[in-house]
């Protein structure tokens, strides 16, 4: 006879949905700032380029979260 698994609890879906509503906002999150520092730079020391680096930075670091949270659910 096979076991019967238990229901989640609901604090444990509403964690489940807590990580997904994380994965959704740091991303775009992260990139935004990051062209947002990059462009205040732009601004104090007179270039141009500088935002599109600030704008890769504010993507890697998006990614590297992602990642982080995706692990971590996977974990759970």
């Amino acid at each position: 006879m096979p076991k019967e698994q238990p229901e989640k609890s609901e604090k444990n879906n509403w964690s489940e949905v807590n990580n997904y509503i994380e994965l959704a906002v740091i991303f775009p999150a992260a990139t935004l700032i990051g062209w947002i520092i990059g462009h205040i730079l732009d601004v104090y020391l007179h270039r141009d380029w500088i935002q599109f680096v600030g704008l890769g930075f504010g993507i890697a670091a998006g990614f590297i979260q992602l990642f982080r949270v995706g692990l971590k659910a996977s974990r759970e």
